[in-house]
C-alpha cells in the first residue's frame, strides 16, 4: 500500500508491506535527505509484521518544498508525529538509522505516542560529539586523501573529481563496506535532497554549520523510557564508543555489536542483523 500524508511544510509519501502477527516497524530513514530505498532490506521482515517507510520532506518520492526554513529538528518531530497519526498507528516500534536514530530519540523523548520500543542503528546523541569523531576518523585515511577534503572544502572546490573521489574512500570506509555498493543504495544518493542536509548539517560532515549544529540529548538519554536496541558498526563515523556510551545511559538498553560492517548492517551483516531484530522485537509485541 502506498499514498501521501500531510505533514507540516507539505506532504510526504509511505509505504506500507508486509504483515503478521507482529506489531508495525515504523522505518525513520538517514541523511537528512538520503530516501527511504537504502533501507529496503527491512522489508526482509515483513514476514512478521508490517513494516511502514516513509521518505521525509524534501526527498525522494515526497514534495520538495524550497522554504528552508522547514530544515529544523523541530519540524521534523512534528513531521514524525503527522506521519504516525496518518497512519493510525496506535502500537508501533521505531527503527531509525543514522539521521533517522537522532530524529527517533529526540521524538520518543518529546512525543507521548504508542511506541512500545526503540531501535537506534548506528546514530548519535550529540553533533557536537560527532564532529569530534570524524575529525579524528578523517585523520586515519591516508594523507592523499585528508589533503584532498581539506583542500577543496576550503576553495568551494567540492564539485571536483579529486574531492569526489576523496568522499568515495570516505564512504566506503566509514559508510558501507560492501562492493559495489548495492542499486539500492546508488539511488539513495542519487534522490538524496541536498538542500536539506546543507542547511540542516552543512557542507559535509566535517563542516557543520547548519540548524542542527548544536543538537545533543546526550544528557537527556536516561529519560528514554522505551525498550531500546543500540546497533554499532566497528568502521562506523558513529564511533561505537560513542553507541556504548549512549547504552549506558538508557535504563535497560540493549546494544549489539556488528563486527564487520560501518553504518550499514542490515546490508553489511544482513543475516546477524535479522536475527537480533527479530530477536529484539518479538518480545516487545
Amino acid at each position: 500500500m502506498e499514498g501521501t500524508i500531510a505533514v507540516p511544510g507539505g506532504n510526504v509519501w509511505f509505504k506500507r508491506i508486509g504483515g503478521g502477527a507482529g506489531l508495525p516497524l515504523l522505518v525513520v530513514h538517514g541523511g537528512p535527505g538520503l530516501p527511504h530505498s537504502y533501507l529496503r532490506s527491512l522489508e526482509r521482515l515483513g514476514d512478521e509484521r508490517e513494516v511502514v517507510f516513509w521518505d521525509q520532506l524534501g526527498c525522494g518520492a515526497s514534495e520538495r518544498p524550497s522554504d528552508r526554513e522547514l530544515w529544523t529538528m523541530q519540524r521534523s518531530v512534528a513531521e514524525m508525529d503527522a506521519v504516525v497519526t496518518g497512519l493510525g498507528l496506535d502500537r508501533f516500534h521505531v527503527f531509525g538509522n543514522s539521521w533517522g536514530g537522532m530524529l527517533a530519540q529526540q521524538y520518543a523523548l518529546d512525543v507521548t505516542s504508542g511506541a512500545v520500543s526503540l531501535i537506534i542503528s548506528n546514530s548519535i546523541a550529540s553533533i557536537p560529539q560527532f564532529s569530534e569523531m570524524v575529525a579524528r576518523l578523517k585523520g586515519e585515511l591516508d594523507p592523499a586523501t585528508q589533503s584532498a577534503i581539506d583542500r577543496h572544502e576550503a576553495a568551494g572546490t567540492t564539485h571536483t573529481a579529486e574531492y569526489q573521489d576523496a568522499i568515495r574512500t570516505w564512504n566506503e570506509t566509514y559508510l558501507c563496506r560492501v562492493r559495489p555498493w548495492p542499486p539500492e543504495l546508488l539511488a539513495a544518493f542519487a534522490a538524496m535532497g541536498t538542500e536539506i542536509f546543507e542547511t540542516m548539517f552543512g557542507p559535509s560532515d566535517f563542516h557543520i554549520v547548519g540548524t542542527i549544529r548544536d543538537w545533543d540529548v546526550f544528557d537527556r538519554l536516561a529519560e528514554i523510557a522505551l525498550p531500546t536496541l543500540i546497533l554499532a558498526g566497528r568502521f562506523d563515523e558513529c564511533v561505537p564508543e560513542h553507541m556504548w556510551a549512549m547504552h549506558r545511559r538508557i535504563p535497560g538498553s540493549r546494544f549489539e555489536f556488528f563486527e564487520s560492517s560501518a553504518h550499514m548492517p542490515f546490508i553489511e551483516e544482513p543475516d546477524k542483523f535479522d536475527r537480533v531484530m527479530r530477536d529484539f522485537l518479538r518480545p516487545h509485541d
